[in-house]
């Protein structure tokens, strides 16, 4: 079985991305290194080039994250991603550097910073380590003893309290007194040690070699923050951010030696326990430091010890590689600033990942993914579709021996199973919903065996065919009281069938997809048997109220038939128990059930004390923050934009009938709204509606991508169809 295992896992490598095993250069590091927690190391190399070939790939590698210097201009802000394409490999990346190289001499600077300790999104290789190869005809430079390679000592841990376990990331401290000034440019004097091989490319501790499958990240450069304030002691200043966003601090000062800066946000203690901050200890006169660790906050705090003069602070937004392609607007401005905030707020919780918060933990919690990589179709340029697709490919190469899956990974000091979330995972808002709205069906192979593996070996039913529950280690259903776990199982369970039938027979595996329509059936007959009282869904042995979420999941599942609508649109009137999370299917329900003005209500019942803080442009972890909040409290929180997706999705109607939007419909649920808009963001193009109501009629705006088809429905059921091209209908409500 181990060995099957193995198997499987290297399968999900390959597929998700080239595995490079052709290396000539090798792992290297210095003597001195003793890849300790919060590891810098500098690395320098000097190459002649005859002639500069038109393009030139850089491989590079490290454990865990490098910044690429060539020729005193900076290359890569940030290269790397955390370790974890399956429990053993490393990531690298590929990079053109053609366009910084002379012919003559080259210089190449590269500073790794080795985390050197495990986290909830990261699992550490115990080698602080560069790999770097770019071949080309004439050209040959590759990571070998020829290297220069030094442990950057300026670069140290500070006092506590340190960042939480969560995190794989350390705070930095940088003593500006032993800084080796110039060390990335080319007539930089100082002496380097020679580089030593530090181990064998392909083996552990940092195992197979996986090509990036994200895009380098973005880089929106050094900027003056928007507003700047002093503490009344003068101690202190406040630097206001645009939004919530994932920076670095940069600072110049005029001051003595000794003296120590300290550096954190407003988010320092973001979702209770100690994230990341920084230090910088100054040396004699004008100086300047940008800290490299990534911060998140709407505001950024320099406390400043007496004698230094403050000359000039500065911030670095960096983040994943895309474009807000999707837009919302209608005449309520509540709902447009719910839209907006949900963006914000899915953007600040993509990086290497997909997280659930940027300050606590940056864990991909599959829970939270689910909701996001919906919303990353309606919000995000189709660039933003690789993440999810990356998460996908790693949740299935940590599968147990047992055939249980768990989150979040990459991950080097947790694994627990949360069944429901994994279910949630990989069934019709999962991995369906990933493969149907992009049209990306390359990984179902890959990832099909050990899907069905999980939901035939680890699951369960008992003798009416019903799934058996799973506390797994964790038996969690979402945050908050009255859960019914029971309701939720089933259905939850059916929707990971649903999705799984649908990939057996696009693969092809006639047996498998009748298996499971056999399965599908049994539940459908035995489902309202057991858990329909006559006025909701409610588990034998459950003793809460009615749970909201049981009853939008059994709607959404269709399990519920369409005469219990009205007694649950009854009970989703009054039951508000549901968190950010799952609120989403709740009001998913009310419109699937044709409800749109019970859904924009609740919605705004629900979201009304959040966006009460005029403050944040970001999403709690659960309707107030702090001790308000659930789990902590975070105030970005992945799973709180769901609105986003269901404003895009229902209000204006803009579906997928095929995969990657090739067809699609337009069926609005304005509800009292009288006008709404969105934008969506596809790989044939953008689609583009409008509507107004005018009168009896709704007119439609409506642009068509080329190779694209759309149906516009009107709300009395009446169809229209048209082609690429902008469009203006009448349609009936």
């Amino acid at each position: 079985m181990k060995k099957y295992l193995l198997l499987l896992a290297c399968i999900g490598i390959f597929a998700s991305a080239e595995t490079k095993t052709d290396w000539k250069a090798q792992w290297i590091n210095t003597e001195r290194c003793q890849s300790a927690s919060n590891t810098w190391l500098a690395y320098r190399k000097t190459v002649s080039i005859d002639e500069v070939p038109a393009t030139l790939t850089a491989h590079i590698a490290a454990d865990s994250k490098y910044w690429l210097w060539i020729n005193g201009r900076m290359v890569v802000f940030e290269g790397g991603l955390k370790r974890g394409p399956s429990p053993y490999d490393t990531y690298y990346d590929s990079v053109e550097i053609a366009p910084y190289l002379v012919s003559g001499e080259n210089t190449l600077a590269v500073l790794v910073w080795h985390f050197g300790k495990n986290g909830f999104s990261h699992i550490n290789s115990g080698m602080a380590a560069l790999l770097f190869e770019a071949i080309a005809p004439g050209v040959e430079i590759v990571s070998d003893k020829s290297w220069a390679c030094s442990v950057y000592d300026a670069y140290q841990n500070t006092e506590a309290p340190f960042p939480n376990y969560r995190l794989s990331e350390s705070n930095i401290r940088f003593d500006a007194r032993i800084a080796m000034d110039g060390w990335n440019q080319p007539d930089f004097n100082g002496g380097f040690p020679g580089a030593e091989i530090a181990c064998v490319v392909g083996k552990a501790p940092l195992g197979k070699l996986v090509e990036r499958p994200i895009p380098m990240f973005k880089d929106f450069g050094l900027k003056a923050y928007p507003n700047v304030r002093q503490s009344a002691k003068g101690d202190t200043l406040f630097c206001r951010l645009p939004y919530n966003c994932q920076f670095t601090p940069y600072l110049k000062v005029e001051a003595s030696e000794g003296k120590t800066i300290h550096m954190q946000t407003d988010n320092y203690r973001g979702g209770g326990p100690e994230n990341i901050r920084a230090e910088y200890i100054t040396r004699k006169g004008v100086q300047e430091y940008e800290s490299y660790g990534w911060i998140s906050g709407h505001e950024m705090w320099y406390i400043i010890p007496e004698g230094v003069k403050v000359l000039d602070v500065k911030y670095r937004e960096t983040g994943y590689d895309t474009e807000f392609a999707g837009a919302f607007r209608c005449n309520d401005p509540f709902l447009n600033e719910l839209w907006k905030r949900s963006a914000r707020t899915l953007y600040i919780t993509m990086r290497d990942n997909y997280m659930d918060c940027p300050e606590r933990e940056r864990a991909q919690w599959w829970g939270d993914e689910v909701n996001e990589l919906g919303e990353a179709f309606y919000a995000l340029s189709t660039s933003s579709h690789r993440l999810a697709v990356k998460g996908i490919h790693e949740l299935m190469n940590w599968q147990r021996a047992d055939g249980s899956l768990f989150a979040p990974v990459p991950a080097g000091n947790w694994s627990k199973e949360l069944p429901l979330q994994m279910l949630a995972s990989v069934g019709w808002y999962g991995f369906y919903t990933q493969y149907y709205y992009s049209g990306d069906s390359t990984f179902i192979p890959t990832i099909y065996d050990r899907l069905h593996r999980y939901l035939h070996e680890t699951w369960k039913v008992d003798k009416s065919g019903l799934p058996i529950e799973r506390s797994g280690e964790w038996s969690w259903g979402d945050w908050g009281e009255q859960i019914d776990m029971g309701v939720l199982t089933n259905c939850w369970y059916y929707l990971a069938l649903k999705a799984e039938k649908a990939f057996a027979l696009q693969l092809g595996k006639k047996a498998d997809a009748e298996e499971i329509g056999r399965m599908m059936y049994s539940i459908e007959k035995c489902f309202n048997t057991k858990f329909w009282t006559g006025t909701a869904y409610r588990s034998p042995g459950y003793h809460g109220e009615n749970d909201d979420r049981a009853q939008a999941m059994a709607i959404l599942s269709g399990l519920a038939p369409k005469d219990k609508y009205p007694a649950i649109l009854k009970l989703l009137k009054k039951e508000y128990h549901a968190s950010p999370y799952m609120e989403k299917y709740v009001l998913e329900a009310l419109f699937h059930i044709g409800a749109p003005d019970a859904a924009l209500q609740r919605m705004r019942d629900r979201y009304a004390d959040m966006l009460g803080y005029k403050e944040y442009t970001t999403l709690f972890e659960g309707w107030g923050v702090g001790v308000d909040g659930f789990g902590g409290g975070t105030i970005n929180h992945a799973w709180s934009g769901g609105p986003l997706t269901l404003l895009s999705q229902k209000v204006c109607g803009i579906e997928p009938t095929s995969p990657g939007f090739k067809t699609f419909q337009v069926k609005p649920q304005m509800g009292s709204l009288t006008e709404a808009s969105a934008t969506v963001a596809t790989h044939y193009g953008e689609i583009k509606v409008d509507l107004r109501k005018s009168g009896r009629n709704i007119l439609v705006e409506i642009q068509v991508p080329e190779q694209t088809t759309a149906i516009v429905i009107s709300p009395k059921g009446k169809a229209y169809k048209v082609g690429a091209g902008a469009h203006n209908l009448k349609c009936p409500f």
